[in-house]
Order: C-alpha cells, then structure tokens, then sequence
C-alpha cells in the first residue's frame, strides 16, 4: 500500500490521530477504532495514524524501551485507512518514529478537512505542535490530564498549551471530568461531550462460540467469579481488589498485563490470596466477552482521574455483568456505571467497601438481576457506536459551518457536504 495511502477519497476527510490501535489493547485503542469504524459506515473517509506496537516478531513492545516497529499501512473491512508508524525506541512513555514526519508530509499534500487528535498522545501531540496545517480545523479528544508526571506536564506544557489554544473544539467524554481539568478548565468555549460508544451486538447478542466459553469459563473457575479487566498501571487499583478478595469469597480473575503485574503477583502471595487470584494476558475477543458474561461483576477499582471514562464497563455492562465502580472526583467513572441503577460505587482505596459489595451481590436477591437488566439497557441508551459516530458528525458539521466563513480550499470541499448532509461526494 505504501505512501498511497489516503489515495481513495470519499465524502468529508477525517485524519484521526491515535497513540496505538487494536489489537493494541487499551480504552482509548478501542474508541479510536470503534469511532473510526462507525465514522466510515455513515460515509466519512477515515484514516488513522498511530504508533505501531507490535515488532517484528509480532509481540507487544509497548512496555519495551528499545522495542523497534516497521512502519505499516493496512485498510479494513469498512475502508478505515491505518497507518501505524514504526518506532526506534520509547523514552518517557513518548515513542520516537523516525518516519513519522515524513508520514505527516505526505499526508498534508492533500489535506483532511479536520484532524482529529487523541490526547494524552506525547508523540502525536508533539506532531501537531511541528507538523500540521494550522488552516485544517483540529479537534481534540481529551481522554484523561496528565495526572501523575508531573515533569512530564511540564515539559510538554509549552506544546500542549500552543495544540489546545490551536484547537477548534475540545471533546470529553463527561461533564463530570471537565469540572476537575485545569486544562480544559482554560477553554471552556470550546468544550463538547462525547461519551464513548461501542458496537454493543457482539457483547448482548454474542454468538455460540462465546457461549461455549462462557461455560467452559465457569466449569474452570467456579462460582463467584469475579473480573478485572485493564493493564497493571497504578491508577488501575489492581491492589485494592486483591486485598478485597481476602474478604469475601470466590475467584478473581485479572485480564491484562503491565509493568505492575510482578508488583501484584507478590502482594497477592503475601495476603495468602495468591490460590484464588488467575491472571489472563490481553486475552481474545471471545474469551473477553465470555468472561463478562461468567462474572459475577465486574471490579473497576481505579483510583486517579487518569481513569478518565472507563470503556471496559460499558462493555460488561452490554454483556450483562454489574460493575462495581469507584467514586473518583470529577471523573466520569461513576457517570458510566451508576449506582444501584447498573452497578454498586464505592469509596477509592477501600477494600472493605469493595468487599462489601460484592457481598450485597451474592446476599440480596433479586439485586444482581436488577443490576444486570439496568446495565443493558443504560447501554443500549447512551453508548451505541452509532449514537456516538452521529454525534461526531453533528460536531463536525457546526465546527466546518463556522470555519467556511475563512474560505480555504478545504473549506469548500467541507460546506459541500454539510449541505448534502453528510451524502459521499467525490472529493479531489
């Protein structure tokens, strides 16, 4: 495919910028993807640029500070372009892609109508600050600030405060989070909501193979089940759902790895809950949706602002499995799964409120269906990938009417299609 891609273009130009892309594990991957795709279906042309995570063996190197990638260029099912660019090596969690300009050189030889970028994105923010056309209208995922390196904001504050004032709007997934941003705090004017989607057939109307495993799963693990679903980083809170397991009874099972996996491993072994604790790598689809469905609920302990949304308990929520979430001030967690509606929320760091909840689960009849219903149709009412790919667009629309008024030749490809109202046309 090489530097061709973008060749083919249809209807309004969006370039999404993203840090990895699936089968990259991750909330924001998934998004990027699921919003890519239902983008595509309503007649955008989509290209994403990412960092390729996978070397050349074909393993993760994501946590891998010299882990080399090639640069590569794939188009799916949906005609969703993907350029994942190789790396050299990562230094601060930022990954050097040599490549990387000369993929956005090209790319601005026949420019999108909007660039699309996905924040926090150290490389890709830094992308934008050097490399693209100030005259192409630039919107802003803000998934999560910055919370813990604190060098790290300050390094980049210089660029991040020259992409966002560059910005024509800034997305967040819930009002909850901008009360608590400084960041987004400073523009306000630009501010929109868009909660995440997903394409929630697979998780409530799963097909047989997923059944099958849904029982093998609960042959193998018995019953309560209860699931963990992200990677061991600290904001996770990994540690407050082993210690929790010491008090009430049943299996918990950890889907995802991390530079904190040993960290747990040992602190499980030290509470004497090691025999009860099974850890699954980023697992397949199939597996994951069958899990969702054996558990009993889902723990979502995270304990930082970090922990923006939290994508993984709309999924459990589409499968049928209450979630069990943490209060974390001024982040949308315990927006997406609320309390005694789809699930139990909790105090952060607090393992016994924890436990106690999955104990009103195993104890209260009638609660864990009650529970379970809620999550399904909350679902299926606010985080439809269709719902959120219409949302997009309504964005786009308002943002491109009001960027016509400065006549750019990307301008008058943009108001031809808000007149059609979103119809393909053939663009140049």
């Amino acid at each position: 495919m090489g530097d061709s891609v973008g060749s083919s273009r249809r209807g309004l130009v969006v370039y999404h910028l993203g840090k990895y892309y699936p089968p990259a594990p991750g909330g924001i991957e998934t998004h990027v993807r699921t919003l890519a795709r239902a983008q595509a279906q309503l007649g955008l042309d989509v290209t994403v640029l990412c960092v390729n995570h996978l070397n050349r063996s074909g393993s993760d190197a994501t946590w891998a500070r010299y882990g080399a990638t090639s640069t590569r260029y794939d188009v799916d099912e949906l005609g969703v372009k993907i350029i994942r660019a190789g790396r050299s090596m990562a230094v601060a969690r930022m990954d050097v892609c040599p490549m990387l300009p000369r993929i956005v050189r090209n790319l601005n030889r026949r420019p999108p109508d909007l660039w699309h970028l996905h924040t926090p994105n150290v490389t890709m923010l830094l992308t934008v600050a050097a490399l693209t056309s100030s005259n192409v209208p630039l919107v802003i995922t803000h998934h999560s600030d910055i919370v813990r390196q604190r060098w790290l904001r300050l390094a980049l504050g210089p660029y991040e405060r020259r992409v966002y004032e560059r910005a024509t709007a800034i997305l967040t997934s819930a009002w909850e989070y901008a009360g608590g941003s400084e960041l987004l705090s400073r523009h306000t004017r630009k501010l929109e909501v868009l909660p995440m989607g997903l394409d929630l057939k697979p998780y409530n109307d799963p097909e047989p193979a997923v059944k099958c495993e849904e029982a093998r799963i609960r042959e193998r693990f018995g019953s309560p089940l209860w699931l963990a679903v992200g990677r061991c980083v600290y904001y996770k809170g990994l540690h407050t759902a082993i210690e929790a397991l010491r008090h009430v009874p049943g299996r918990l099972l950890i889907v995802g790895e991390g530079p904190l996996r040993e960290t747990l491993m040992r602190l499980a072994e030290r509470l004497g809950v090691a025999s009860r604790v099974s850890w699954w790598d980023h697992t397949n689809d199939i597996e994951l949706r069958a899990a969702y469905r054996a558990a009993d609920a889902l723990w979502f302990p995270s304990n930082a602002r970090s922990e923006a949304f939290g994508l993984v308990q709309v999924e459990a929520m589409a499968s049928g499995c209450p979630v069990i979430n943490t209060d974390i001030p001024h982040s949308g967690v315990a927006w997406v799964s609320r309390h005694e509606q789809t699930g139990l929320t909790v105090p952060m760091d607090n393992p016994r409120a924890l436990a106690a909840a999955a104990r009103r689960l195993l104890d209260e009849p009638g609660l864990r269906q009650r529970l379970s219903a809620g999550a399904m149709q909350r679902a299926e009412l606010e985080f439809r990938h269709e719902t959120m790919a219409r949302r997009s667009v309504e964005i786009y629309q308002r943002l491109l009417a009001a960027h016509r008024e400065v006549p750019t030749p990307a301008n008058v490809q943009l108001a031809a299609w808000v007149r059609n109202m979103g119809r393909p046309t053939n663009a140049a």
